[in-house]
């Protein structure tokens, strides 16, 4: 009798040790995938730059949109980690950024620049990339977040300090298009 108790409390500890693996490798794969989203977004920001020098020349009058794109870059570089924060202020920079394109389209120069060209082209890579990497991102939060929230995955979350991880998403008022006037 007392070998069946202990195949008992065996397969009980294997259990709990496999689902608490489970949620380690699930919460790792979230920390991954965020890694995955911030090495693009800092190719953004890196692109910025060279983006607004390139387009300055042509477009001194408009010194307003040059500060609003440097403040949003500004702050989402301050934003860190905090999940909400970077989002709202990655979305706000990525409006300036679009607001920036619309009007140098206007301008008849600027479209036939190779050097602008090639920047908005890589723009549009590192665009793409970022929403891939967001939708892969926010995949692994779902599942890491199903696990802890679920039986018997619940029970082990909270003794061992697993926490809910934010999707990465834009505030409502980051998703309204920028006006753009000429």
């Amino acid at each position: 009798m007392a070998w069946w108790v202990l195949g008992v409390v065996v397969l009980v500890l294997v259990s709990l040790a496999w689902l608490y693996n489970r949620l380690v490798m699930a919460r790792n794969r979230v920390r991954n995938a965020w890694s995955q989203i911030d090495v693009q977004l800092h190719r953004r920001s890196d692109l910025i730059p060279d983006l607004v020098e390139a387009v300055r020349g042509y477009m001194k009058h408009e010194s307003g949109i040059f500060d609003g794109i440097m403040q949003a870059r500004q702050q989402a570089a301050a934003a860190g980690g905090n999940l909400p924060a970077r989002a709202a202020a990655e979305a706000a920079l990525g409006r300036q950024v679009q607001g920036l394109l619309a009007l140098a389209e206007a301008v008849p120069a600027l479209r036939a620049s190779e050097n602008m060209r090639q920047l908005q082209e890589e723009l549009a890579t590192t665009e793409n990339r970022i929403a891939f990497a967001r939708q892969f991102f926010n995949d692994a939060v779902l599942d890491y977040n199903n696990r802890i929230h679920t039986v018997p995955g619940n029970l082990l979350a909270g003794p061992f300090g697993f926490a809910p991880e934010p999707f990465f998403e834009a505030p409502a008022e980051a998703k309204v298009k920028p006006k753009v006037a000429f």
